[in-house]
């Protein structure tokens, strides 16, 4: 489904919605007239098709609103890390800012082509579903760069400590957004959410009613579906599509601290 991600999100709404209610719509039209006299056959027809429906809906409704909870929920963990290794990044540059030059200001040049390797090179990359290997370079550059650093006095060996160990996490926070990257749902639980979408809608032919009240409640039925398989698609991947992480956090770090 990674095709979805390059439109925008007006257009996969319209497309959802036309599959979805054209789907329901159509089998409506085509395959309700062989369906019904199973069900005319019978004179409590609409209560069995009622019953199965209302206890299908129940667990498909209970499947849906925990992946989307679920969706909403990793979403927002990626972000909220994104936002902790910003804040984790400018306390390691106010760090090595505190070194004795020239050393400060190699480490100061290291942070700063880093970050805007990550704007200008690494989020376009996350968009298309890809990590790229030269920001783990660019850190180990940094690492090393850092490390032959050679404290001369207890202020200096105080300091160091202190920014090495801001290093650390600030490598935590970024393993976990390169991670992130390539998260979502399982192949088999989108095999569920389809299939289920699909029998959902088809147990809504068998019920014995006017044609123009099916037509006007399955159209309802299948468009509030198609929205919340929408809305779990467009989480699934929090780097990715119209609804997605922006780099905006590094920007603003970028042009605020490190631009001096």
């Amino acid at each position: 489904m990674d095709w979805i991600y390059d439109l925008p999100i007006r257009t996969l709404a319209i497309w959802v919605a036309v599959i979805f209610v054209g789907y329901c719509w159509l089998g409506g039209t085509i395959l309700r007239p062989l369906l019904r006299p199973f069900v005319r056959s019978r004179t409590s027809g609409n209560e069995i098709v009622g019953y199965v429906l209302s206890s299908f809906g129940v667990f498909y409704g209970l499947l849906l609103g925990l992946i989307a909870v679920a969706a909403y929920q990793n979403f927002s963990r990626v972000e909220s890390n994104v936002v902790q290794e910003v804040s984790s990044l400018e306390t390691l540059y106010e760090g090595v800012s505190t070194f004795p030059e020239p050393h400060g200001q190699n480490l100061r040049w290291l942070l700063r082509d880093y970050t805007r390797w990550v704007i200008k090179y690494g989020w376009p990359e996350y968009r298309v579903g890809r990590i790229p290997k030269q920001g783990t370079t660019k850190l180990k550059a940094f690492q090393e760069r850092m490390l032959a650093f050679e404290p001369q006095s207890k202020t200096e060996e105080l300091i160091f400590s202190e920014t090495l160990s801001q290093f650390n996490v600030f490598l935590d926070k970024q393993r976990v957004r390169e991670q992130s990257v390539k998260t979502g749902i399982p192949a088999i639980m989108w095999y569920v959410v389809i299939v289920g979408a699909i029998l959902n809608i088809a147990l809504f032919w068998l019920f014995d009613i006017r044609y123009i009240t099916m037509i006007f409640l399955g159209g309802v039925l299948s468009f509030f579906l198609g929205a919340m398989i929408l809305l779990i698609a467009v989480m699934d991947n929090p780097f990715r599509g119209a609804v997605s992480i922006s780099p905006e956090p590094f920007e603003q770090l970028y042009w605020d601290r490190m631009r001096d």
